[in-house]
């Protein structure tokens, strides 16, 4: 995520935030440095322009030049620029209450995600205690009625379509009405998209957002395609007026252009971004945390709240039990890796890190040891997982043949395990553990 713009930018930022002293050249060959960063990580051309312009202005002043950390004042100065490019604070959907209806439009080209993307949305109000129903109105794309008939079966979220039917303001108006009689408070409603903007797809986008009033008419836009993202996002608000928009591949971009520059070229802000094809990866989209990223600073909150999501504050001290008692097992061990698994991908969690963002490539790392291991943990009886002393030759021999892998390898897991457990109980009966585990989960 964001890897080309965050190696540059966090390595100049490492490189002067130690300085006891700068000068104006020190600043301007930084600025610079960074200029070029932006422009090779396809961000608009007006926006770096102004970035540069107002980080000279503000950092050459005597409160930069004259502090008893410049170095740090400065970098503070970038981080607080690249902040308010991005859209300063997170913005939240505007809502109505639970009692009353909210629609929520989503618009986009075809292949930039629409339709997952309002799944997505959906099953992230279902836990937040909304009751969402999905509406299919993009009778364009073959097979998109079916596909978020699929996705919403998946995510438990009742999903309103009319097979055969060609009027999607038509279909929009009895979804609405469908919404209404059901008692569900936020209609989300899927719209035909087209491979490039055009006048057909215009005029029914508009007349879907006449006949719904929305609340949110959101762009679904694919971070990947950089300035093209930014363009089509302020030819649909000319044309619909949006309200915010959501970066699907954002994972999978390592430049960063689309996400630095909208904000500031369409003054839309970006509400969520897409972090991976399960429904549970849509993440609202912080300024300041990836701004931090960006620089190199890595993102300790976003990690923490990770983690959250796959364990609470019950598990945690049940864990540490098991820990202490000697009777953490294959099966904790493999419940564990599950959990490492859902906070995303290696290098994701890297990038939260201090220091370690931008600085290690996920092509140089082994990831496939996880796997390994799942998968001999996978190949044992609910017996084995949960007294590892009766593996013995024979089982250890039918373990590695279910698992595809050797017996040298299922040796060397349960080593790394026996040695995994002693060093857990040595931990675990550190009187201060039990308090580090209430006091990450808020208690």
């Amino acid at each position: 995520m964001l890897e080309k713009v965050t190696s540059a930018l966090g390595g100049i930022i490492r490189r002067i935030s130690g300085n006891a002293s700068i000068s104006e050249k020190n600043i301007e060959d930084a600025v610079e440095e960074i200029k070029i960063a932006l422009l090779e990580s396809d961000v608009n051309l007006r926006v770096v322009r102004r970035f540069v312009n107002s980080t000279i202005e503000e950092a050459k002043g005597e409160k930069v030049l004259r502090s008893v950390n410049p170095g740090q004042q400065f970098v503070k100065i970038v981080h607080d620029k690249i902040v308010a490019l991005l859209g300063d604070t997170k913005k939240d959907l505007q809502l109505k209450g639970p009692d009353t209806q909210s629609v929520i439009l989503f618009l986009g080209l075809q292949g930039s995600g629409k339709t997952t993307s309002a799944a997505k949305l959906a099953a992230r109000l279902l836990k937040q205690g909304r009751r969402p129903v999905l509406a299919a109105c993009d009778l364009v794309r073959p097979a998109a009625v079916e596909q978020l008939t699929v996705l919403g079966e998946k995510i438990g979220v009742p999903v309103y379509s009319e097979p055969g039917e060609k009027n999607a303001v038509k279909v929009a108006k009895n979804a609405l009405n469908f919404a209404k009689r059901g008692g569900y408070d936020v209609l989300i409603t899927d719209t035909a998209g087209r491979l490039q903007i055009d006048d057909s797809m215009m005029d029914e986008i508009e007349a879907v957002k006449k006949a719904l009033d929305p609340v949110e008419t959101i762009l679904v836009a694919d971070a990947m395609t950089g300035q093209n993202a930014v363009e089509v996002a302020k030819a649909f608000d000319e044309r619909t007026g949006l309200t915010g928009v959501i970066l699907t591949k954002f994972d999978s971009d390592a430049r960063g252009g689309a996400a630095i520059s909208l904000k500031s070229v369409t003054g839309k802000p970006i509400l969520f971004i897409g972090t991976g094809e399960k429904t549970e990866d849509l993440e609202p989209f912080y300024p300041d945390r990836i701004a931090s990223r960006i620089l190199g600073m890595g993102d300790i909150v976003s990690l923490v709240e990770k983690a959250q999501e796959t364990i609470d504050a019950k598990e945690a001290e049940r864990l540490q039990k098991k820990m202490a008692g000697e009777s953490f097992t294959l099966q904790d061990m493999l419940d564990q890796l599950e959990r490492v698994s859902k906070m995303g991908s290696i290098q994701s969690m890297l990038e939260m890190i201090p220091g370690l963002a931008g600085q290690i490539d996920e092509s140089q790392m082994d990831t496939s040891g996880l796997k390994t291991q799942k998968a001999i943990i996978q190949s044992m009886t609910a017996k084995e997982r949960s007294n590892h002393l009766i593996i013995g030759p024979s089982r250890r021999k039918r373990i590695a043949k279910g698992s595809g892998t050797s017996v040298a390898e299922v040796n060397r897991l349960i080593k790394q395990f026996e040695k995994t457990r002693q060093t857990m109980r040595k931990v675990a009966k550190n009187k201060g553990l039990s308090g580090k585990f209430s006091g990450m989960f808020g208690q």
